[in-house]
C-alpha cells in the first residue's frame, strides 16, 4: 500500500516536545507497533480509536498529531466540472 495524505509527523514531535517516545505508546498500550510503523510511513489507515486513544493520552486535539496533505495523484472529495 501506498502512501496516504494524511502524516503524522506532528504526533512525533508533540511526543518529543512532551519528552515521551515510542516505546512509551507501546508499554502503556495505547499504540501497537504495527499501527506505529503504519504512522511512522505514511502508510495504511489509522483506527479513529486509535486517534481517540492518543489524544486521550497526550491531551491533545487529532490536528495536534496528523495533517491532510494532498498530493497530486489524490483525486477523492474532487468535484468533476
Amino acid at each position: 500500500m501506498g502512501p496516504t495524505p494524511i502524516r503524522y509527523e506532528k504526533l512525533f514531535m508533540l511526543l518529543k516536545e512532551k519528552g515521551l517516545t515510542k516505546y512509551s505508546l507501546r508499554k502503556d498500550n495505547i499504540v501497537g507497533v504495527a499501527t506505529l510503523e503504519k504512522m511512522r510511513k505514511g502508510t495504511g489507515h489509522i483506527d479513529t480509536r486509535t486517534i481517540e486513544n492518543l489524544c486521550a493520552y497526550l491531551r491533545c486535539q487529532p490536528g495536534d498529531l496528523m495533517e491532510y496533505v494532498p498530493g497530486e495523484e489524490t483525486t477523492k472529495g474532487e468535484l468533476d466540472r
